[in-house]
């Protein structure tokens, strides 16, 4: 066990190193030492991150009819939060150390405490659920910065909504709050949508947008935050038909993962307890993923009931039923929520994709992406770089690419061939192509033809150049 968790601890080192190297993922502010729980996306992040985006909103929203996007604002009405119940109970458990001060999430020290102690759970004749629940003062946890016991340490709750301040006033009606969430924006919008539109049940409305939370403990790279990017839809359905649309969704959702990639011998559902949903959930789905380090949430399929638009009606007084033409009744629609989260989607990808192998003897290290969400799709390299007829065709071959995969195509003449293919490769462009002197006609037979490099196996072939863009885009 103490050595797959180094193997583990190594990969998860050995990804963030990648990325930073490659341009994938910066510290935020790392030239000021940083800020805890904030990242910035390099150039080929940012691509990697349209990529993922750009394949959600194809599967989600314009493969449908009944989807409606939006883009709600980060700041909204304060009310709309207090109606919502996340001004009152959008908290986690926080602990301090008393001799240290050093604040942890209670519950993750707990969780961690049991894992790393599996004899108190078989010891436990009523079972996990109970265990995990029990106080947190039963288990005598140390804290990891100074070895005090935290036994006695108070567990307090603790909101994690950022406060900001609206205006030239600094009085209480001033006070509003980065959004925790994106799905506020998409409720309160709903009856806009509805006037606008005149939508028949059931209908969704998708958005893609960040989102923050003033996180107790930040930790394991991107995946735990205090600014993120989400993308979520509420989808809006009768009562009577949840289950079908639930249904539905848990199987777009595998449509998603499979499109992106992700291994499905890595990606596990869990039923939610009803103990442990949250209080507006009827039933919930989690989709775990076996990450570095361990088995962690990656995305959330929720039955939400009608707590949203009733919330939100009682709160702003205005009426938010349906009415149903052909039933002629008029009540609350029920939701469905789909939540996908951007930048735990993005290390999933990583690490999944992050790969080591030798080839031609030497070790190799690539990244496994799938063609559809690789941030190069094909890179296009001129033989020699001292060569002025080879480099011209070369920026032929390249100019000719981008028309039709834009800027998935890279341009590399810097250094050796060899060592254009590992930093590719390192990148996870899918495919390389070399113009050499047999695509101007040293050999006649060969006469505007290249090679055609595959990442994953290594193996080269020649191919016309008027079939190379279809070799290229075959296995999108």
């Amino acid at each position: 066990m103490a050595k797959e968790k180094v193997e583990r601890n190594e990969k998860m080192e050995a990804i963030i190193s990648l990325t930073k190297r490659r341009g994938f993922i910066y510290q935020g502010s790392e030239i000021y030492g940083g800020l805890a729980g904030t990242w910035d996306y390099g150039p080929l992040g940012v691509m990697l991150k349209k990529n993922i985006e750009n394949m959600w909103w194809k599967i989600f929203v314009e493969e449908r009819e009944d989807m409606y996007g939006v883009d709600a604002a980060i700041l909204m009405n304060p009310q709309a939060w207090v109606a919502s119940g996340h001004v009152g109970g959008f908290s986690d458990p926080l602990v301090e150390c008393t001799k240290c001060k050093k604040r942890f999430r209670a519950d993750h020290l707990r969780d961690t405490f049991l894992n790393e102690n599996p004899a108190i759970l078989h010891d436990e004749p009523s079972g996990t659920v109970e265990v995990l629940n029990r106080d947190f003062s039963s288990f005598d946890i140390k804290c990891s910065n100074c070895g005090n016991s935290l036994r006695n340490a108070q567990v307090r709750q603790f909101n994690m909504m950022f406060q900001t301040r609206v205006g030239a006033n600094e009085d209480a009606g001033s006070t509003t709050y980065l959004r925790p969430e994106t799905a506020g924006g998409m409720f309160v919008n709903y009856k806009n949508v509805m006037d606008s539109f005149h939508p028949k049940l059931p209908f969704g409305l998708a958005q893609i947008g960040k989102a923050f939370r003033n996180e107790i403990a930040v930790r394991d790279f991107i995946f735990r935050v205090r600014e993120l990017e989400q993308m979520e839809v509420e989808y809006f359905v009768d009562p009577s038909e949840w289950e079908k649309y639930f249904e539905e969704f848990r199987l777009r959702m595998w449509s998603f993962i499979d499109a992106i990639g992700l291994s499905r011998e890595h990606v596990h559902e869990l039923e939610v307890a009803e103990t442990d949903r949250a209080h507006y959930s009827r039933r919930t789905i989690d989709f775990e993923f076996d990450y570095p380090f361990g088995r962690k949430e990656l995305y959330g399929l929720a039955y939400r009931g009608d707590f949203d638009l009733k919330s939100h009606q009682e709160g702003s007084k205005a009426d938010l039923t349906y009415f149903d033409e052909d039933s002629k009744a008029r009540f609350l629609p029920h939701v469905i929520e789909p939540s996908l989260g951007v930048g735990r989607t993005m290390l999933a990808i990583l690490s999944d994709a992050y790969t080591e192998d030798e080839m031609g003897g030497e070790k190799r290290v690539y990244l496994k992406f799938a063609p559809g969400i690789a941030p190069i799709r094909v890179a296009v390299f001129p033989l020699l770089k001292n060569k002025p007829e080879l480099v011209a065709k070369g920026r032929e071959v390249y100019e000719n690419l981008r028309k039709i995969f834009g800027s998935k195509v890279m341009f590399d003449d810097n250094g050796n061939i060899g060592k254009r293919y590992r930093r590719q490769d390192e990148i996870g462009t899918p495919y390389c192509v070399t113009i050499d002197f047999d695509t101007l006609g040293e050999n006649p037979e060969l006469l505007d033809t290249v090679t055609l490099r595959d990442r994953d196996s290594g193996t080269q072939k020649r191919v016309p150049l008027s079939q190379l863009a279809s070799h290229i885009g075959s296995k999108t």
